[in-house]
Formats: C-alpha cells, structure tokens, sequence
C-alpha cells in the first residue's frame, strides 16, 4: 500500500484487547504447524528449535502478564509473530509459512471452544447432580403443581427439580453433539485455496488433538457454524436457569414463602430493612438475555457474508467469549447455591391441598366407578362452585353431600382426597410417584 494505515483505522480495526485471551490456543497451533513444517522439511530442525523454544517464552510473558502490546498489533496472531521475530529474528518470518491467519484465526477459536465445551458440560453435570441431590434430599416433600401459574395438582417437589436435571441432561447431550463439529482442523486452508506447501494435514490434527480434517478451504476459513451452534446451545441452557430462577424467585416470595433464601446469596434492601432479595436468581434470569442476544448477533454478521474470509468475521469472538463467560459464571453461581436452599416443608404441604388441587383425583375417581370422563369433569366442576360458595375445600365435603352430586361416590372417596395418594397414584412412567422419583434418581447416578 502506498500509505501508511492511518491511526484511527489502526484502533477501529484491532482486535488484540480481546483476542489476546486466545494465546494459549495461538501459541499451540503455531507450534504443532511449526513440528509439522519441519517434518515435511519446510524448515530446518534447528529453525524449529529456536521457533518453539521463543513460542514457549512468549507463552511464558503472557501467562505472567509481560507481554508489552504495540498499537501496530492488528490481533493476537500478529502480536505473537511480531514478538516472534523480535526475539529470533528473521528465521521467526518462516512459521507462518503454508498458512494464512485465515485459517490460524479459525483453528484457535475451534480449539478455544472445544476446551471451553468440556468445561461447561462439566459444570452442567455439577448442576444436574445438585439438583439430583435436592430432589433426593427432600424426596416426601409434596407441593402444589402449576399450569398457567394456578395450583393444578400435587406433585412431589423432588418431580420438580428433576423436571430441571431432565433439561440440563438434554443441555449436556447437545454440547457433546455440538463439541464434534467443532473438532474439524481448518489449519492447512491457506487464505481460502490451500497451498502449493507439501504439508502434512493429519500430522498437525494429532498433534492438536482433532478428530476431523475439514474437506473444503473455503468453507473451513469462512465457516461459523460451529460457534453459532454454541452460542444457540448456551442460549437454551440460559432459558433453562432463567426459567429455574423465575421459580425460584416466586417461592421465595412472601406470598408463595416456598422457600427460605441463604443469606450469603441474597441482598437486602437499601431502605426497606425487613427485605431479603433474590438478586442471584435475578440476575441469571437477566442474563439469559445476554446470552440470546449474542446468537442474534453472530446470525446477523454472517447472514450477508460471501465467501470466504471476510473483517465481518472478527466480531464472532465477542459474543462468543461473553456467552462462554455469562454461562460459566451464572452455573457457578448456581451450583453454590442451590445445594444450600431450605424448603418450608409445612407451606409446601398446605398449599399442596390448596386452590382444589385434588379436583381432577375426585374426577378421575367418578371414572373409576364408571362415568365418563367429560360427565365426571362437569360434576366436579359443580362441586368446587359448591365449595367456593360455602367456604370449604373438597376435603371438607361429607359423603351425603358429595352423593348429591353424584350417586356413584362410596366411603373409599376419603382415600383419593389426600395429596400423599394423588401423588402415589401417578405411577405411569414419568408420573410423579415416588417409585418415579427413585428412578429418576437411579438414572442420575445418585
């Protein structure tokens, strides 16, 4: 170019403040490129010596935090190279032969994610066994049941909770279906053609520990897939702890008084002294639209992109490292938490019964003893107006007002109106029985 890059452009266009976090991912593929340069003879085995033993000290001013950054430094690959050839000199200009940053940007983003899949299953797996272990914990404790946020039917709390290790089981399956796409080797596309180097593919993916080769040079250093399919599954477990805290923020309420907040994870009020505020489960349920909102923005940069490389495509790491950050921090959170939550089990056991949660036992009773069902519905239905009317709840009813009703109630209806038998009854598979509960509980491991 016949002029220099003006400064302003020079400080639009870096993106060394935040890729920098990349390093250590930069620094092993330049080596394992380097191994294979001098394999194939590309370089010398002495050039390779003095390449990773300067590749390893510049880790080393990383890790430590001396590595002096220049204004001139586009991104990490250039800070690295740049340091690179300080130290060695020009014999440190041969690394980035048979390469291009196209395809270097590309394999540590993949390498990044793949580490950082590993350890969000891992925490995912914390979460599922916390929630596990409440569940077994208070394993009788039996609770009303929701639809549209109105008591529906008892259920044990427990059924609840693994209501949310089932989801977090299905967060785990899709980020280990996902970690295989991201585990292709894009290094060795070149810019987008390949090159005229005799490299050796395969050499590099074992050394960097790839399962999978990538069959086409333009689609490997064009191609975002892999971090959109993350960021969609880091999405769906956000919806998932959003969903858990917005739970956990009713019962915590006065009115629902579920259950009792540790104080070392809540805050109180700055005027209001007798305030106890879920700001954890606030803030997770918050968060999760941080986490949907970097899907939409990595969709919108590529949505328009031909191929292959474009500058488009330095803004995927942003939303990729504040997704890995938000999510990371918001299972820690809750992995601390959730094994020190204490439930009112008297509250739960009342409001089990209440709001005529057993309507649907004396319905499906009426059916036991041969109305059908709809016809079963409709007097019940009277019933509860009955009991709305006079102040009382099903239970309260005796057996010759019930009879009014209907003619098929017998002395054995006592026996369907207790939360304890309408639970116990729900012992098709994936009811919430205890015998449910217990399985569940096999499965998880706990």
């Amino acid at each position: 170019m016949a002029e220099p890059t003006d400064r302003l452009v020079e400080k639009f266009t870096t993106s060394f403040p935040f890729d920098q976090r990349l390093y250590p991912y930069d620094i092993a593929g330049s080596i394992a490129h380097c191994q294979m340069l001098a394999k194939q003879r590309i370089i010398s085995q002495s050039e390779q010596k003095r390449i990773i033993t300067a590749l390893e000290q510049i880790r080393i001013e990383l890790d430590e935090g001396r590595f002096r950054a220049l204004p001139t430094d586009e991104d990490i690959h250039m800070a690295v190279e740049r340091r690179l050839i300080e130290k060695i000199g020009a014999v440190g200009g041969k690394l980035h032969t048979a390469r291009s940053r196209n395809d270097q940007v590309a394999v540590d983003l993949r390498l990044f994610l793949r580490a950082e899949t590993d350890a969000i299953v891992s925490q995912l797996h914390a979460l599922q066994r916390a929630f596990a272990t409440g569940a077994k914990r208070n394993r009788t404790l039996a609770m009303p049941g929701y639809t549209h946020l109105q008591p529906a039917q008892p259920v044990l709390l427990a059924h609840h909770l693994l209501a949310y290790a089932q989801m977090l089981g299905r967060d785990i399956d899709r980020f280990r279906d996902l970690r295989k796409r991201i585990d292709v080797l894009p290094l060795g596309s070149g810019a987008l053609a390949g090159t005229t180097f005799p490299i050796d593919r395969a050499f590099v993916a074992r050394k960097l520990g790839f399962k999978h080769i990538s069959e086409n040079s333009m689609d490997a250093v064009g191609d975002r897939d892999f971090a959109v399919e993350f960021l969609a599954a880091g999405a769906i477990v956000g919806m998932h702890l959003s969903r858990f805290s917005e739970d956990l923020i009713l019962w915590a309420s006065q009115e629902f008084h579920f259950v009792d907040l540790p104080d070392a994870f809540a805050t109180g009020s700055s005027i209001m002294p007798q305030k106890k505020n879920p700001d954890v489960a606030e803030l997770v349920r918050g968060k999760s639209g941080r986490l949907f909102g970097n899907l939409m923005a990595l969709l919108t940069t590529l949505k328009g992109l031909p191929l292959t490389y474009n500058r488009d495509l330095q803004e995927d790491k942003e939303p990729v490292f504040d997704s890995v950050d938000t999510l990371k921090a918001s299972l820690q959170v809750l992995n601390a938490m959730l094994p020190k939550l204490r439930f009112n089990a008297a509250r739960l056991a009342t409001a089990a019964t209440s709001g005529f949660t057993l309507a649907t036992e004396l319905a499906d009773y009426l059916s036991t003893k041969g109305v059908p069902f709809r016809d079963a519905h409709a007097v019940v239905g009277a019933i509860v107006r009955h009991c709305l009317e006079h102040h009382i709840g099903l239970e309260d009813i005796p057996l010759v007002e019930l009879r009014r009703f209907s003619s098929r109630f017998e002395a054995d209806v006592t026996s369907w109106l207790s939360s304890v038998a309408a639970i116990e009854r729900r012992r098709a598979i994936g009811g919430t029985a205890s015998i449910n509960i217990d399985r569940q509980l096999k499965g998880l491991g706990v």
